[in-house]
């Protein structure tokens, strides 16, 4: 995609693009070979489970609330104004447990396929199915952790 001069509102997605990504919103920003970002709006309770990006750094910049993180096996918290920094290939989890909505800006580069992955996971409701999904377009999701 040809990235075009402009202002995209808040709440608002490139081309009017948001997708339902397992009961997240997630609103398009901007997509050119060389980065990819989307609004998020996180409810409470919802999260993304530990998963690895192999070919792409990630950044989420915290617009309002707070996120749980896992990241390179720490346990950490972000809160509005944080910056997280994830290299490629870093195991990472993202968790809304603060009990009230999560608005992040996300963004990742290079872009690799991650808005055609989105287009193929939205409003899928089995999270199964969406991990499968997943890894076709390079985002590796990890098996929960063993108990005991």
């Amino acid at each position: 995609m040809t990235m075009t001069a402009g202002i995209t509102g808040a709440g608002k997605g490139v081309d009017e693009t948001v997708w339902n990504i397992l009961g997240q919103t997630y609103y398009l920003k901007s997509d050119t070979p060389t980065s990819f970002s989307f609004e998020t709006l996180f409810p409470p309770g919802t999260f993304v489970p530990p998963h690895i990006h192999p070919e792409q750094d990630e950044f989420i910049y915290m617009l309002d609330g707070a996120f749980d993180l896992m990241l390179a096996g720490s346990e950490l918290q972000a809160s509005t104004g944080d910056l997280i920094r994830m290299p490629m290939g870093l195991p990472h989890g993202i968790f809304n447990n603060s009990g009230s909505p999560v608005k992040a800006l996300f963004w990742v580069s290079p872009a690799g396929d991650l808005k055609t992955l989105f287009d193929n996971i939205h409003n899928v409701e089995d999270p199964g199915e969406v991990v499968r999904i997943a890894a076709q377009y390079g985002v590796d999701f990890l098996p929960p952790p063993e108990e005991g």
